[in-house]
């Protein structure tokens, strides 16, 4: 039985089919009715139950040839759905992680990734752009010669969609019927114009008006019901549809498109009033203005902690000890890993919730920081950099004990920066322990690196042969930690380009000198555009390395640059200008390393 005019679309949650332990849902069993100018008689259609029977074995065959087509035509993948609407889409990702790739009904040529993302439905536009002589498609970042090399790359890496979603694709959601009978089914076959209209309806019956579009022309003889398809946005910025209530009765189930009220983007557009900004609507996506920050998110006036009183002065003696008792205690790979966790919460790696991403304008904070808004970022980055290898010094340089307790306490930051390099994949934290070692007031303690050598003489050779040349490495941008091993990648050196009011160190940068400096510039601001895309991979590496982590209070105090702000300057001093504050210091420790070694009197 053909349908008639007056049918309205109609779009069934797909079955599950099993077969050798992998789920294939698919088309055949995702039901539109159709009203196209012909129909092909092998999809039969039940106007009862509005669903596509099962593959013939007709079907099957072509289904069968297509897969076997090499692997560079995109009808031999599976995942590829071809001319679906985005209403079938949606009904055949229902699992988190699920996606496949459909034709763009908007936007002719380009592709779109639909997917299932923590509860949320999700539609990605895949844009083909023409370079030269070639082509390439991409999402947000990286380009690529082929969608099945794009969606290799996603799988792979796990790398998020987009910035504003943080979504992830696992695993296909793949077709059960050849591409040639879903076009036929779905009437996109010659494309939209071929459909038919309702009658005494200005608008298309059966086919979707657009991607943007969540609703569908009812016909005029059917009750308009309260169901809505009206589209939501996330906390992210994501537009997503809900699907309708559905029923199941004896095992198969659909959904009635019904035109709901003013979608919410419309609504956001004509009031254009919302907690943040509405900057623009594009691609059915919402996207808001960020917010640009101004002020440090470190509060050391405000701060407290168990370790110190409500207000304390310069380098208190009692809370010293407790600072060295406390670091004696914790073994290396222990205070490597609270170092990390401290460092991916403040550069916004770890724990970024969606109301910090809307605010931020991206994903992470690894984005952020190469943006002209992330500058407050970047200064609080280069702050934590700078207390904490002060701090580090300071616990050096206030051991008043024998040459072999201070040579004792270089092997140990030795450790911890090994381990924040190999095990914890920190560039950061690396870098900032390494800075307090080669900081001039310690380095010059010749008497402590001779006892150095002579009682951990590996600690040594470690710190010599591995720890300094990589060190040096990373600076001229010959060598970088492994991708899969980096939760923190190495950024001093951009934060010092893109800050240069804010020091980082004595002496000249790798960048600054004739002989390397466009060349190590232009690796590290090249490097920064790779940074900003990959911070889904460095949260989902951070997370691995720090499951089952259960950290000690009393020792992340000791990594918080609130704690070590107050401990060094003093609950006063901690919120003077920040220049003062580190003259101030470089006097400090001098005067420290000095007493402990006096400099040799020239004559």
């Amino acid at each position: 039985m053909n349908p008639s005019h007056n049918d309205v679309a109609m779009v069934t949650r797909p079955r599950l089919q099993h077969g050798s332990g992998s789920r294939a849902p698919g088309a055949a069993t995702v039901s539109v009715v159709s009203d196209c100018a012909s129909v092909m008689p092998s999809p039969k259609f039940s106007k009862e139950k509005f669903w596509l029977e099962p593959p013939s074995e007709q079907q099957r065959k072509q289904l069968e040839e297509e897969l076997k087509l090499s692997s560079t035509n995109l009808k031999s993948h599976a995942w590829y759905h071809g001319h679906i609407p985005w209403e079938v889409s949606e009904s055949l990702v229902s699992n988190h992680g699920d996606f496949l790739i459909r034709d763009s009904q908007s936007s002719l040529g380009d592709f779109v990734l639909t997917s299932r993302w923590e509860q949320k439905t999700l539609h990605f536009l895949i844009r083909r752009t023409a370079v030269q002589t070639r082509v390439q498609f991409s999402l947000e970042g990286e380009a690529f010669e082929s969608v099945p090399a794009l969606v290799h790359f996603y799988v792979g890496s796990r790398a998020a969609l987009s910035r504003w979603s943080g979504a992830q694709i696992h695993q296909p959601v793949n077709r059960t019927l050849p591409l040639s009978c879903l076009e036929t089914a779905f009437c996109t076959a010659t494309g939209p114009p071929t459909c038919r209209r309702g009658p005494g309806s200005g608008e298309e019956g059966v086919c979707p008006r657009s991607s943007r579009t969540a609703s569908v022309a009812p016909s005029p003889s059917l009750p308009r019901r309260s169901v809505s398809t009206q589209p939501t946005v996330s906390p992210d910025g994501t537009l997503h549809r809900h699907q309708p209530p559905s029923s199941d009765a004896d095992g198969s189930c659909y959904t009635e498109l019904y035109p709901g009220p003013q979608s919410y983007v419309e609504r956001l557009v004509e009031e254009g009033s919302t907690g943040l900004g509405l900057l623009r609507v594009e691609d059915g996506n919402v996207y808001f203005s960020p917010v640009v920050e101004t002020v440090s998110s470190f509060k050391p006036s405000r701060y407290q902690s168990p370790l110190m009183p409500k207000e304390n002065k310069p380098l208190e003696v009692g809370i010293l000890r407790r600072v060295k008792e406390l670091l004696a205690e914790v073994d290396p790979r222990t205070a490597a890993k609270h170092i990390t966790k401290a460092d991916c919460k403040m550069a916004r790696i770890l724990e970024v919730t969606p109301e910090m991403q809307r605010m931020m304008g991206v994903s992470f904070g690894m984005e952020l920081l190469t943006l002209p808004h992330g500058q407050q970022l970047r200064l609080d980055l280069l702050e934590r950099f700078q207390t904490m290898a002060i701090m580090l010094a300071v616990d050096v340089l206030g051991c008043t004990g024998t040459n072999e307790e201070r040579a004792g306490l270089l092997h140990k930051i030795i450790q911890i920066a090994a381990e924040l390099k190999s095990t914890m994949g920190n560039m950061f934290g690396f870098a900032t322990v390494m800075r307090a070692l080669e900081l001039p007031q310690v380095s010059r303690l010749e008497q402590t690196w001779m006892a150095l050598r002579q009682r951990h003489t590996e600690g040594a050779i470690l710190y010599e042969k591995t720890l300094r040349p990589f060190m040096k490495s990373l600076n001229d941008g010959r060598e970088s930690c492994p991708l899969s091993n980096t939760t923190f990648p190495h950024i001093l050196p951009l934060l010092s380009l893109l800050e240069k009011s804010v020091a980082v160190g004595e002496g000249t940068e790798p960048w600054e000198t004739v002989e390397v400096g466009v060349d190590v510039v232009m690796f590290h601001l090249g490097a920064a555009r790779t940074v900003a895309q990959l911070g889904g991979i460095y949260r989902s590496n951070a997370e691995t390395k720090l499951q089952g982590f259960q950290e000690q209070a009393e020792v992340l105090e000791l990594f918080l640059t609130d704690f070590q702000m107050r401990l060094l300057w003093g609950s006063r001093g901690a919120v003077e200008n920040q220049a003062l504050r580190y003259a101030k210091f470089e006097q400090v420790l001098t005067a420290l390393s000095n007493k402990l070694e006096p400099p040799a009197k020239s004559h």
